[in-house]
């Protein structure tokens, strides 16, 4: 079955760097990488536009871990989603991460398709932990 938040055949280029370095990450026969393999500073020239989010189950909830400068910086970073006016380039970031965690794979949000002013993509990357996806790695890129 098609979700919401189908990843594209052909990602924005900075998006597809990121997934490519998230594929680059995986162990063995793993479908997702360790939460702890990634660093944002792994993609220097990216960092201003990656994030990550802590994922928590019971109930389900997520929080700002890291936000790059171009999107929000540490102005976010500690803050739950829920708790948060989320504007673009977050725009239905709560539900994209829900549908992450539950597809327990890549997901990808156009905001072209939201009727945003500028247009944008958004990629979002599960990343395992503690037994369970307890982290998201996020980019976005400008379309």
């Amino acid at each position: 079955m098609k979700h919401p938040f189908t990843v594209p055949a052909r990602l924005a280029p900075d998006l597809a760097r990121v997934h490519a370095y998230w594929r680059g990450l995986l162990r063995g026969a793993a479908t997702m990488p360790f939460w702890d393999d990634a660093k944002l500073s792994d993609l220097p020239d990216l960092t201003a536009r990656l994030f990550l989010i802590d994922a928590f189950q019971d109930p389900e909830r997520f929080r700002f871990a890291q936000v790059g400068a171009a999107i929000g910086g540490q102005e976010l970073e500690g803050r739950f989603l829920d708790e948060t006016d989320l504007a673009n380039p977050f725009a239905f970031l709560r539900a994209q991460c829900s549908v992450t965690i539950e597809c327990a794979g890549p997901t990808c949000f156009r905001a072209e398709e939201a009727g945003a002013r500028e247009p944008y993509s958004r990629l979002l990357l599960p990343m395992w932990g503690d037994g369970r996806i307890s982290m998201l790695l996020g980019a976005v890129g400008r379309e």
